[in-house]
């Protein structure tokens, strides 16, 4: 008893020596054995001295720090930022203020899991490029339900989650367990996670059902991104009580187009039409050119149900066996749905043309149109195609590719940077299982379309800046489409990039989109044209919303917007409303309001549309690995799509499915990474593998859970029309 008083007496005396001598040493980092030697610690009391220490560290006075080493906890500076985890077990944070990425390893993360708002002691010293920290705080969870396959025992389960990021798995007792049988694929909610001792804590609280199950795999993909499968009841009550009531005092105040030739062009399977044209030569020989789209926000008054509803979804979500739309049937399919033969309601955008291309007018006002026809885009090509056609739009439908070709003309000699964005979609069988993978096509009316809603979406964004010229005002609250010109960094990668290869490419710091083009178009004819190519796309930022205007590098636009698709566009729907607002004065308490609501609009629409390009990605990937999972063995062809130290990646053509060849199954050789190339070379044959190189590969292992694919690479493929690269570019 006398040793245990003796002890904790002797402890709070070390702990305050070694508080003051760090304090006094301003933050610096000692090991263990530098303290001990500094305080003068004797050899009978070093146990005393190292309990005292690590008492420090629990109570988190003094931080442990890279190296073993220890500093005072009061000396380190402090940040906030949201966690995002690696594969790999470790993460990143984003300081809030400063947006430096701050390292944070498997032992620093305490209870965080990914996305979540945390805060962050930084290490005095800090190992690589980036600084490192200690996570001491969780302030937010970004998520507080997981999806996963449940596992049971005798006495409690876990959950092992379907995302690699969330690094633990989570404890279920048995009365929280849910009924949910070994294998199951399950919704969790996280309870408890006071200790990165210990598991999470979590409550069952959905079976989705076995992984076999039809739909469960999508579904599994939904829920995990936090996508809601269905509207709230009071939503669809809302929903169902909006009437299309078309009264002679409504058609008054609108533009009446009943009786002008007005179409839609839409994929073959599309529910809702949110887009029509119309196109006539006018006496002087210019274009009258006219974009009519569903007016969504006729039936969806700001502040409603259904309003709120869609600002939190964001935009409809396309999975590969469903739509999770933004707005419910009947407001999509039904009331906004521009269906033929039908009077609807629409916001019109029609432009005069000239033969060049060049906007002279136009005029935006709220109409009602009567379809004529609606074609899907393989109807709309053939028609065009075939001289002999006895369609009766058929005129009209040439003078639209016309005319489109005249604007992509224009545009491209702007400085607009095309990249082509090879797709695919499935076929599959009555339980969900994909039994062929389908290159979709990239017709002349896909672009035509596209045309003419990119001369849209500028005209209505000048708009918009006209009208405040006219008030005498710098600009409106408004929601801009930009995208930021690459940043220095990542040109100064480009251009050592090129070099690598031999290519003197000047490019200068203030890139404008037709110097980034001229660049592309120069070295198009090049053997590494699709290297290139695939390496200029990595340089690209990601468009996103925004309340100021920076312009669309990428498309090398001023003024953009998103107008043209209110049904599963929520910024598009919101534009709409600010169109109709601005017809009129708009007090400046108003205004300020409207900046304010605008600039969290901009954030919770890009936000969302990440999750959803994600979600799309993973569904997509899904279906990919079951298909693959059933050639294993088999012979592809494919490009390198990524070189790394563990391997290569490879993308076989057409079902654009990646897999990673390993560097340990590489066995014909020694291969050495070059990173400013993209190449691994055989130390002994010199023989090269390089990004954008067409290949052969074996399918040899397909994990589905983990949806990973590994390949047997065989050696260079003839590079041919059939080999294409995937590139993605977000408009």
């Amino acid at each position: 008893m006398s040793k245990t008083k003796n002890q904790n007496k002797q402890e709070p005396s070390i702990g305050r020596q070694i508080v003051t001598f760090l304090k006094a040493n301003k933050g610096k980092p000692y090991s263990r054995k530098e303290l001990s030697a500094a305080l003068g610690v004797k050899k009978q009391n070093y146990n005393q001295f190292r309990e005292a220490l690590n008492q420090l560290v629990r109570s988190g006075k003094v931080m442990r720090v890279k190296g073993g080493r220890y500093t005072v906890a009061a000396a380190l500076k402090t940040i906030r930022g949201t966690l995002q985890m690696t594969r790999k077990g470790f993460g990143f944070v984003t300081d809030e203020r400063t947006e430096e990425e701050i390292f944070i390893s498997a032992s620093n993360l305490n209870t965080a899991l990914n996305n979540d708002l945390v805060e962050v002691q930084l290490f005095a010293v800090s190992r690589g490029r980036n600084k490192e920290g200690k996570i001491t705080r969780v302030l937010a969870r970004g998520q507080t339900s997981f999806v996963g396959t449940y596992h049971r025992s005798e006495y409690y389960g876990f959950v092992v989650p379907d995302d690699p990021k969330v690094y633990r798995d989570f404890y279920i007792p048995e009365a929280k367990a849910g009924g949910a049988q070994h294998g199951q694929k399950v919704v969790v909610a996280l309870e408890k996670w006071d200790s990165s001792q210990l598991n999470p804590e979590g409550r069952i609280v959905e079976i989705l059902g076995f992984p076999d199950e039809p739909g469960v795999d999508v579904s599994s993909v939904a829920k995990s991104y936090g996508l809601p499968l269905s509207f709230p009841r009071a939503v669809e009550k809302e929903a169902a009580r909006a009437r299309l009531e078309i009264t002679p005092e409504e058609i008054s105040r609108r533009l009446d187009l009943r009786d002008w030739v007005v179409f839609t062009i839409d994929p073959e399977d599309a529910k809702d039409f949110d887009d029509a044209v119309s196109l006539q030569k006018l006496d002087n020989g210019n274009w009258q050119l006219g974009v009519h789209i569903a007016d969504v926000s006729h039936f969806v008054p700001e502040g409603s149900l259904l309003d709120k509803e869609a600002f939190q979804r964001g935009t409809s979500v396309y999975l590969v066996d469903r739509v999770i739309p933004m707005l419910p049937e009947h407001i999509s399919n039904e009331l906004c749905s521009l269906k033929p033969h039908e009077d609807r309601f629409t916001f019109s955008c029609i432009m005069e043309l000239t033969p060049e291309g060049e906007l002279v007018d136009y005029t935006i006002r709220e109409s009602i149109i009567h379809s004529k026809r609606r074609y899907n885009y393989q109807e709309a090509q053939a028609i065009i195609d075939d001289p002999t056609s006895q369609d009766e739009f058929a005129p009209i439908l040439r003078q639209m590719r016309d005319l489109s070709r005249v604007l992509r003309r224009r545009r491209m000699n702007m400085g607009s940077i095309d990249f082509d964005t090879p797709e695919v979609k499935f076929r599959l069988d009555e339980r969900g299982k994909p039994v062929e993978i389908i290159p979709r096509e990239r017709l002349e009316t896909h672009e035509m379309i596209e045309e003419f809603m990119l001369m849209a979406n500028q005209t209505v964004t000048r708009h918009i800046q006209r009208l405040a010229e006219q008030r005498r005002m710098r600009t409106f609250p408004f929601i801009y489409r930009v995208h930021e010109k690459p940043s220095r960094d990542k040109l100064e990668n480009f251009r050592n990039f090129l070099r690598a290869l031999g290519y003197k490419v000047n490019i200068k710091k203030n890139i404008s989109p037709a110097d980034f083009q001229a660049i592309l178009q120069q070295l198009e004819g090049s053997p590494d044209a699709i290297l290139i190519k695939e390496v200029a796309l990595r340089t690209m930022m990601k468009a996103v919303y925004s309340q100021n205007n920076i312009g669309h590098f990428g498309l090398a636009f001023e003024y953009y917007t998103h107008f043209t698709s209110p049904i599963r566009r929520y910024p598009d729907l919101v534009v709409h409303r600010l169109l109709k607002e601005y017809q009129q004065p708009v007090r400046a308490k108003r205004l300020r309001a409207l900046k304010k609501e605008l600039k969290r609009i901009c954030e919770r629409s890009s936000e969302r549309e990440r999750i959803a390009v994600d979600a799309e990605r993973e569904s997509v990937r899904i279906k990919q690995v079951e298909w693959i999972a059933e050639h294993v063995g088999e012979e592809f062809t494919g490009l390198i799509s990524g070189v790394t130290s563990f391997g290569i990646f490879v993308e076989i053509t057409p079902e654009l499915i990646e897999g990673l060849v390993r560097m340990e199954d590489l066995t014909d050789d020694f291969y050495i990474l070059d990173e400013k190339t993209y190449t691994i070379t055989g130390r002994e044959s010199g023989r090269s593998y390089r990004l954008g190189d067409p290949v052969r590969i074996r399918v040899a292992r397909v994990d589905l859970e983990k949806k990973q694919v590994d390949f047997l690479l065989l050696g260079k493929a003839e590079a041919s029309a059939g080999v294409v690269q995937k590139v993605k570019q977000s408009e």
